[in-house]
């Protein structure tokens, strides 16, 4: 400490106050008199904010360290309207493995009476009841470590220090199947795999989403490869389906993405090192030498493996091909600013779903649905800033959600929205440019899947999944360029085919670069095997998962035709050197069912109108 510090005025620390009161304390409610003699390190905190809930894992090695001299104390201070409840806040200590004392402050008195201005802030109240250090943000645990250090031998020296143990009191564990699980896919058996986050394994359901079949990992948090009784986790939670059939898994606290081989059970490591990413690190390179930051969820859209990298405001790619990571969008800034993805502002993306030509994310700290092109551009349909949140239907401009941590394609070309803290399933409706409620009542959902004409939800602060009927308006494909009826195909190889109809007055492109691109995918994504993502052509030869029975084909065409031209070379119709181009895009969602004597080639047709396209009829 420099003679400066130790002569500034000395500040006595404010009483703990909060109507929620205290929770891990065994009921018992705590003053500072009471930890006299002993540091206090109270930590400001909300639970929506991923910077506290790195500061929370920063703390773990500081309260070992010093367990008898030191006291952490949270105090939870909310953003959001839901996190002012104390349910709320006593479930967020438990998911999040919080093992000191917690004042529940949801009027924010005690934040007030300490002057803090964001989240997560420190303060340090030495043994004597006086603020002797004030951080805000990530990575000053070690400079408050050697702050401690120091002070103990001072305080030893005075006779002010006293040594014991902590306020802590454990809650008694409950005896459910899964604690406050994180995501779900639905496997090709039809099976379901979920995120038992809070106790870092994963679980196999049966189809009815409740019988354990298999759990993967110790249950012990950790990073390690193998076998399912040997692998560990810490609080896994999104998963993603390849086309090989293996399951990605986006492994949270350990900053990495695992993969694990259903058939096996086996655990092995994709990319990160286990270790945060900092600003300064690389953001490219070799998957298993770069550092990620708390991966939320994970996708596959375009040929790669999207990340919402919850911890540093980003998308990432991982590409299973080269494994490699890379930055896609994103500055890690905070914000909402759409754009050239290079150049947009994310606030903590949580959740991602593929259709076709998007790949829509829940972002969740905006409390926003927002959604990245093939070309690269970052465009919001719901929210608007960090402050602005709610429960309103309606046109999306003036909607509005609460912390929404998944999102979900639906077979009608919608999006369903876990909307976290308004226990709310919602659906945004691209098509009409509206938000709409699809259920109400639910307890933390934090993510979602199909399972045929089901919508299975995860009910985080319920533990379990939870099956819901989709409306038959959003079961029923009507619209966004599709076909309702479903379309009988072959299991196995399929050509897919979209048909061009030049416009009259108007001739194919045969300019420089590709003049048509076609992008595919499915839900389930298990439903391809070859053939997904995106590439330049109008032709693409698809394999269809025998062992799923039914699905939907997500496929988007662009292509692009000229003026015709004279025998001058002048356009036909304007006359100019230099004719002008046109670009048709489509977005089909084609319901298919799988069995013997289905067509093995699926047409489509595009035309160079603004009527909405459907399947051709199969020769």
């Amino acid at each position: 400490m420099t003679d400066s510090a130790r002569r500034r005025a000395r500040v006595r620390a404010p009483e703990l106050t909060g109507e929620g009161g205290w929770i891990n304390t065994g009921g018992r409610e705590l003053r500072l008199a009471d930890l006299r003699g002993r540091f206090v390190l109270l930590d400001f905190w909300t639970s929506c904010c991923i910077n506290c809930l790195h500061v929370l894992d920063e703390l773990r090695q500081l309260e070992e360290g010093h367990r008898d001299t030191l006291v952490v104390i949270g105090v939870h201070s909310p953003k959001f309207t839901h996190e002012a409840e104390h349910r709320a806040v006593v479930d967020a200590v438990e998911r999040h493995g919080v093992r000191h004392p917690v004042l529940d402050d949801p009027g924010l008195s005690t934040w007030k009476q300490y002057a803090v201005r964001a989240w997560p802030t420190l303060v340090v109240v030495d043994p004597e009841g006086y603020v002797v250090a004030q951080h805000s943000g990530e990575g000053h645990v070690p400079a408050i470590e050697r702050l401690v250090t120091e002070l103990e031998a001072e305080h030893r020296a005075k006779g002010t220090l006293r040594r014991g143990d902590g306020p802590h009191v454990p809650p008694e564990p409950e005896p459910t199947t899964l604690r406050f699980p994180g995501g779900a896919a639905l496997l090709p058996s039809g099976h379901f795999l979920v995120s038992d986050t809070t106790r870092h394994q994963l679980v196999e359901l049966a189809e009815d989403a409740e019988t354990v079949l298999r759990r993967f990992g110790s249950g012990a948090p950790g990073f390690a490869d193998g076998a399912p009784g040997k692998a560990s986790f810490r609080e896994p939670r999104g998963l993603a389906l390849l086309d090989d059939g293996a399951v990605v898994v986006a492994d949270t606290v350990n900053h990495a993405l695992r993969r694990l081989d259903p058939a096996t059970g086996e655990v092995t490591t994709l990319a990160g090192t286990g270790r945060q990413w900092r600003r300064g690190s690389a953001t490219r390179g070799p998957a298993r030498e770069v550092d990620l930051s708390s991966p939320w969820d994970v996708a596959v859209f375009g040929g790669a493996v999207w990340i919402a990298m919850a911890g540093v405001h980003q998308l990432w790619t991982y590409d299973p091909a080269a494994r490699t990571v890379a930055v896609a969008a994103g500055t890690t800034e905070e914000g909402l600013v759409d754009g050239p993805a290079a150049e947009a502002l994310f606030a903590q993306p949580s959740g991602l779903a593929a259709t076709a030509g998007r790949l829509w994310v829940a972002d969740a700290e905006t409390s926003a649905l927002r959604w990245v092109d093939l070309d690269g551009q970052v465009r919001t349909a719901v929210g608007t800033g960090l402050f602005d949140f709610g429960h309103r239907d309606g046109a999306a401009g003036q909607a509005l959600l609460q912390h929404p941590l998944g999102v979900t394609a639906l077979p009608d070309g919608s999006v369903a929205v876990a909307d976290t803290y308004n226990h709310a399933l919602r659906r945004y409706d691209p098509v009409t440019d509206e938000v709409g409620t699809l259920a109400t009542g639910l307890r933390e959902p934090g993510a979602a899947v199909l399972a045929g004409e089901d919508i299975v939800v995860v009910e985080s602060a319920r533990h379990r999944l939870t099956r819901l009927r989709l409306p038959q308006e959003v079961r029923a494909v009507t619209g966004h360029g599709t076909r309702g009826a479903v379309t009988e195909v072959a299991p196995g190889r399929v050509r897919l085919e979209v048909l061009f109809q030049v416009p009259a007055g108007q001739e194919p492109d045969t300019g420089a670069g590709p003049a048509s691109r076609l992008s595919v995918s499915s839900t389930p994504a298990g439903l391809l095997l070859r053939g997904a993502g995106a590439d330049a052509g109008l032709t693409r030869e698809l394999e269809l998962n025998p062992a799923v029975p039914e699905g939907v084909l997500y496929v988007s065409a662009v292509a692009v035709s000229c003026d015709a031209t004279a025998s001058d070379g002048r356009s036909a119709a304007n006359g100019r050197t230099h004719p002008a181009c046109h670009v048709h895009r489509r977005e089909w969602s084609v319901p298919v069912r799988l069995g013997r004597g289905g067509a093995g080639r699926l047409p489509l047709v595009l035309t160079g109108t603004d009527e909405r396209e459907g399947p051709a009829q199969t020769p």
